[in-house]
């Protein structure tokens, strides 16, 4: 009886170990982060993305367009999770997930005027309070006419 236990005990561990690997994302730490595309330091952490590897590395961004430029370069293989940060709250949101809202007017790091919320309702919220603005979906962002970064 006991050695059926033990291998029940063991077995428990082996499937906990071949849970799916999660890829949290981490702080920005301002002083050292610097933007992998564009080289820029982090100052602006509020509109700061990043990328988790499967490998476990991060990769740091200072806005949401630099972060579709990696993508874009590199592919998506390698991606355990790719996170930005929500305008309304300043949490870390999924990019994939994300609600955007861009006018070519709105003021981020790399100028390409494109905010990230949680839910439609914050995005809408904010674009009542600043002016226009067009709803995206993260797929409408891979075609977007980006304005100044054509």
């Amino acid at each position: 009886m006991t050695r059926w236990i033990m291998m029940l005990i063991l077995c428990g561990v082996i499937l906990v170990g071949c849970g799916e690997k999660t890829y949290p994302p981490r702080e920005i730490i301002s002083e050292t982060d610097v933007c992998k595309v564009c080289n820029m330091s982090i100052v602006h952490n509020e509109y700061a993305g990043q990328i988790v590897l499967k490998n476990g590395d991060y990769e740091i961004f200072d806005d949401v367009g630099c972060l579709l430029d990696y993508l874009e370069l590199n592919g998506e293989n390698e991606v355990g999770a790719a996170y930005i940060k929500n305008k309304a709250d300043n949490e870390w949101i999924d990019v994939y997930k994300a609600i955007y809202v861009y006018n070519k007017n709105y003021w981020t790091p790399m100028n390409y005027g494109v905010i990230a919320f949680a839910t439609k309702d914050e995005a809408q919220v904010w674009m009542n309070d600043e002016g226009a603005g067009q709803l995206l979906a993260y797929h409408d962002l891979l075609t977007l006419n980006w304005g100044i970064h054509e």
